[in-house]
C-alpha cells in the first residue's frame, strides 16, 4: 500500500511539474557569411552547405570536419542539392548559373547558363536524371537534363520564383512564388496541373511529404499551410511563427513538419493533427534552410548568422494507431492505441489524448503490456475533449516498441476529426528524469464503403484524332442511390492528352442523384497519337454523409494502325492516295492525321511509312479507280527520289521504299494502247483513255464518218502512265474546231503517240 501511495504521489508530481529539455545541438562554423543553401548527401553522412561567399563546404556530419571547399561561383549561393546516388551535387548561384560538382574531387562538371536572373532554387528528381531549378526574378521554372544540359522552361510565375521541389514518385513539380502562388507542374508534359493560392504573401518554402499526399508552404504571412497534393485542398494553417517562414521540411516518416523563421526559431508540427511539438532556439538571425537527415535523427538549419546547427533528435516517439482510421457507425466503438517507438529505458509515462467531443464520446482507456508487469495506474482524468492516462513501474524499465494504452470511444456522429497527443512525459527508469520527444496524433474519417454503382468513361474506346484535335468524354454513372457530392478526378496520359474544361452534368442538379445518368463531360486535347487510358478515380458522397467508392471503367484511347490516313481500320492504297493529296501542306491548328510522324507538314516520311505499312506482301499493288486518278508515275518517280535523298534507313521506310518501286512498276504500262471512249454512245461529251508506255507528245484525232476532220486535240507531252480517269483521259466536248456541235453519227477517233497509231470507233447519239 506504502509503495502505491508513493508511485501516484510521483505521477501527481510529474503532472504539476512537467518540462521538456532543450535538444541538444552542434554548430558547424566556416562561412563566416550567412548560409542559404544546405544538403545532406543519401547516407546521411556528408553535408553540403552554400553560402554568401560563394563557397561550397562539404562537411563530416560526424564529426563535424569540413572534407572540402567547392570554388567557381562568383556571387551568393542560395541553395545545393546532392543527387539521388550521393555522386553530383548541384548549386544555384546569384552569379545566374547552376553548376554541378563531383562529390568525391570537387571538380566542377558542368554550368547552366540560361538563366537571366539570379538562381534560387535547385532540386534534383528522385530518378537523377533532371535538375529543376527557379530563376527568380527571371519569372521561370526550368527542367534540365543532366546529360544533355537541354531544358524546358515552364512560365505562368507573375513574380519572383522562390522554391521548386519534387514529388516522390518525379511526376509533379512544385514551384511558389513571391505573389503567394503554389504552381503544380506534369514533369514530363510541362502542363501546369492546379494553382494555390491561399497564402497572402510570398511562399519561400514548398516541400512534399515522402508518400507525396501532402504539399507544405511556407509563407511570409507567417503561416505554414498542408495541401493535398491530388485535390489542391487545404488540409491545417499552422500559426505560431511570428515572423516570415522561410523554409519547410518533411522528416523521413512523414509524421513531422520543421519549419523556419526570420525569427530566428525553428518548430516541429504534428503533421496529422497541425499542432505544434517543440520550439527550437539558438540562431541569433533569420532560418533560412531546414532540413531533416535521411534517418530522421538530426534536423539541420542554417543562418544568416553564419551558422549550421545540427539539431539531435529523440530517436523514441509516441504516436497514435493506426495513424489514420476510418470512423464506425453512430453508435459503435473505435478503439485507438498510444504506441511507443525506440523507447530507451522506460519506466513510465504520463499523457493526454485530446478529441472532438461532438464526434466521440470517451468510454474507457486501459495500459498495455508495453511496461514491466505490476505496473501502477492512477484513474484517468476525463474532461469534455481530452483524458489523461499515466502509468509508473516498479519493477524496472522498456525499450523497443509497444503500446502504452488503449483508449475506446463510441461514435456521436460520423464526421472529420483529430486526436491529439499532448503534454506527453516519458518518465526515465534510471533516473526519473523526463525525456524529451515527438508525439503525433491521428484522425478520424469518414467511412469509405463499396457501392454497386458504375462510374464508366464513355465511350468507353475511342480512336485517337490528329494532335491539337479535341477529345471529349462523358461520365455516367448506372446504379447511383442518394448521392449528393462526389470528388471524382480524371487519371490520364498527360504526355498523350492535355485537359481543356471540364462542365458538369444533371445527374445532382436537383441535390440528389438516383439511378443513371451523367456526371460531367471533360475535353482534351490530343498531344501525342498513342494508346493510352482515360480514367476517373473517388468517391461518392451519400445523404448519411458516408463516402461510397463505385466501381469504375475506364476508357481506351486507341492510336490508330500506322499509316490508318483515313481512319477506316485498315491501311490500303486509299491511304496512300491522301497523303498525296495534301503532300507538302502544313498542318493547321485543327491537325491532319495525313502528318503521321506528327512534324507539322504532310512529307515525305508520311508518305513513305504509309508504304511502307502497306507493303505487307511482295506483291504488286492493287490498283484503285481514285489511283488511277491522283497517282502518276511522275509522282511516285518524284518521291523515290526524296526519299533516297532523305537517308530514310529505318525498317518501315525501306518496306515504303521498295512499296514505292512495285507502285512506280504498276503506273507504268508495258505498252502504249488505246481504249474504248466513255459513255458511248454519248451526248454531248466524251473521255478518251489510252496508256503511255514511254513519255512522248500525245495528240488525238476526231474525224467523221467520210474521213474529214473534225477536232483535233493536241494533248502535248505526256509521262508514261495510265490516262483513264476523267481527270486524266482525253476529252471531246462534241464540237469540232470552229466550236460547233456535230450531228449524230458515226465518228472515229485516233491517237498519235510517236511513231504508234491506234484507231476506234464512237457514236453520237442525240
Amino acid at each position: 500500500m506504502k509503495t502505491i501511495l508513493t508511485l501516484f504521489i510521483l505521477l501527481t508530481v510529474f503532472s504539476l511539474n512537467t518540462f521538456a529539455q532543450d535538444i541538444s545541438h552542434t554548430i558547424f562554423e566556416g562561412h563566416g557569411w550567412p548560409v542559404r543553401g544546405v544538403s545532406f548527401s543519401p547516407d546521411g553522412r556528408t553535408l553540403a552547405s552554400g553560402s554568401g561567399d560563394s563557397l561550397i563546404r562539404l562537411w563530416d556530419v560526424r564529426t563535424g570536419r569540413e572534407l572540402q571547399t567547392l570554388r567557381g561561383h562568383r556571387n551568393w549561393i542560395n541553395n545545393v542539392s546532392f543527387s539521388p546516388d550521393g555522386q553530383t551535387l548541384a548549386s544555384a548561384s546569384n552569379d545566374h548559373t547552376i553548376r554541378l560538382w563531383d562529390v568525391r574531387t570537387g571538380r566542377e562538371l558542368q554550368k547552366f547558363t540560361n538563366h537571366t536572373h539570379y538562381l534560387i532554387g535547385v532540386s534534383f528528381s528522385p530518378d537523377g536524371r533532371t535538375l529543376a531549378s527557379s530563376g527568380g526574378g527571371d519569372l521561370t521554372v526550368r527542367l534540365w537534363d543532366i546529360v544533355t544540359g537541354q531544358h524546358q522552361v515552364l512560365t505562368g510565375h507573375t513574380d519572383w520564383v522562390y522554391s521548386v521541389s519534387f514529388s516522390p514518385d518525379g511526376r509533379t513539380l512544385a514551384s511558389s512564388d513571391a505573389r503567394g502562388t503554389i504552381y503544380l507542374w506534369d514533369v514530363r508534359s510541362c502542363v501546369r496541373l492546379q494553382t494555390l493560392t491561399r497564402h497572402e504573401a510570398g511562399i519561400g518554402s514548398v516541400s512534399f511529404s515522402p508518400n507525396g499526399l501532402t504539399l507544405a508552404s511556407g509563407s511570409g504571412d507567417r503561416t505554414v499551410r498542408l495541401w493535398d497534393a491530388k485535390t489542391g485542398q487545404q488540409r491545417h494553417v499552422l500559426t505560431g511563427h511570428a515572423n516570415e517562414v522561410y523554409s519547410v521540411s518533411f522528416s523521413p516518416d512523414g509524421l513531422t513538419l520543421a519549419s523556419g523563421s526570420a525569427g530566428g526559431t525553428v518548430r516541429l508540427w504534428d503533421v496529422v493533427t497541425g499542432q505544434q511539438r517543440h520550439v527550437l532556439t539558438g540562431h541569433t538571425d533569420a532560418i533560412n534552410n531546414v532540413l531533416f537527415s535521411p534517418d530522421g535523427r538530426t534536423l539541420v538549419s542554417t543562418s544568416n548568422d553564419g551558422t549550421i546547427r545540427l539539431w539531435k533528435l529523440p530517436s523514441t516517439r509516441v504516436h497514435i494507431t493506426p495513424n489514420l482510421v476510418e470512423s464506425p457507425s453512430v453508435g459503435k466503438r473505435l478503439v485507438i492505441n498510444v504506441s511507443i517507438t525506440g523507447g530507451e529505458d522506460i519506466g513510465g509515462y504520463q499523457l493526454t489524448v485530446g478529441f472532438d467531443a461532438t464526434a466521440l464520446r470517451y468510454v474507457k482507456s486501459a495500459n498495455s503490456t508495453y511496461l514491466p508487469p505490476g505496473a501502477f495506474s492512477g484513474p484517468p482524468t476525463i474532461e469534455t475533449d481530452r483524458v489523461t492516462l499515466g502509468a509508473i513501474s516498479a519493477t524496472g524499465a522498456v525499450n523497443g516498441d509497444g503500446t502504452l494504452a488503449t483508449l475506446t470511444f463510441e461514435i456521436l456522429e460520423i464526421r472529420e476529426s483529430t486526436l491529439a497527443l499532448s503534454k506527453v512525459i516519458l518518465i526515465k527508469g534510471d533516473s526519473g528524469e523526463y525525456s524529451p520527444l515527438l508525439s503525433t496524433g491521428g484522425r478520424v474519417i469518414r467511412p469509405t464503403l463499396s457501392s454497386s454503382a458504375i462510374v464508366s468513361v464513355i465511350p468507353s474506346e475511342v480512336l485517337s484524332p490528329a494532335i491539337r484535335q479535341k477529345l471529349v468524354f462523358d461520365v455516367g454513372v448506372a446504379g447511383g442511390k442518394n448521392v449528393t457530392d462526389h470528388q471524382l478526378t480524371w487519371e490520364y496520359d498527360k504526355t498523350a492528352l492535355k485537359f481543356i474544361s471540364s462542365n458538369w452534368g444533371d445527374y445532382i442538379a436537383d441535390g440528389v442523384g438516383n439511378g443513371d445518368g451523367v456526371l460531367f463531360t471533360g475535353t482534351f486535347e490530343v498531344l501525342s497519337v498513342k494508346d493510352s487510358t482515360v480514367d476517373v478515380s473517388g468517391h461518392f458522397i451519400h445523404q448519411d454523409g458516408i463516402r461510397y467508392i463505385p466501381t469504375f471503367e475506364s476508357a481506351q484511347v486507341i492510336a490508330p494502325l500506322l499509316g490508318d490516313v483515313n481512319r477506316d481500320s485498315v491501311v490500303n492504297i486509299l491511304d496512300l492516295v491522301l497523303i498525296a493529296s495534301s503532300f507538302g501542306e502544313r498542318v493547321d491548328a485543327e491537325g491532319n492525321p495525313a502528318d503521321v510522324n506528327e512534324d507539322g507538314i504532310v512529307g515525305i516520311v508520311d508518305l513513305v511509312r504509309v508504304a511502307g505499312a502497306l507493303n505487307n506482301a511482295a506483291a504488286a499493288p492493287l490498283l484503285h479507280p481514285q489511283v488511277e486518278a491522283l497517282l502518276t508515275a511522275t509522282d511516285v518517280q518524284q518521291w523515290l527520289i526524296q526519299a533516297q535523298q532523305s537517308a530514310l534507313t529505318d525498317a518501315t521506310s525501306q518496306r515504303g521504299i521498295y512499296f514505292l518501286e512495285q507502285l512506280l512498276t504498276t503506273l507504268t504500262p508495258k505498252e502504249t494502247a488505246l481504249f474504248p471512249n466513255y459513255p458511248n454512245p454519248f451526248n454531248p461529251e466524251t473521255w478518251i483513255p489510252y496508256q503511255l508506255s514511254e513519255a512522248a507528245a500525245v495528240s488525238i484525232t476526231i474525224y467523221d464518218g467520210t474521213g474529214n476532220v473534225v477536232r483535233s486535240l493536241d494533248l502535248g507531252d505526256q509521262a508514261a502512265g495510265y490516262y483513264c480517269s476523267r481527270s486524266q483521259a482525253a476529252y471531246w466536248d462534241g464540237r469540232n474546231n470552229l466550236n460547233e456541235r456535230v450531228a449524230s453519227g458515226i465518228y472515229f477517233y485516233q491517237i498519235q503517240v510517236g511513231e504508234f497509231s491506234a484507231t476506234r470507233r464512237m457514236l453520237i447519239l442525240k
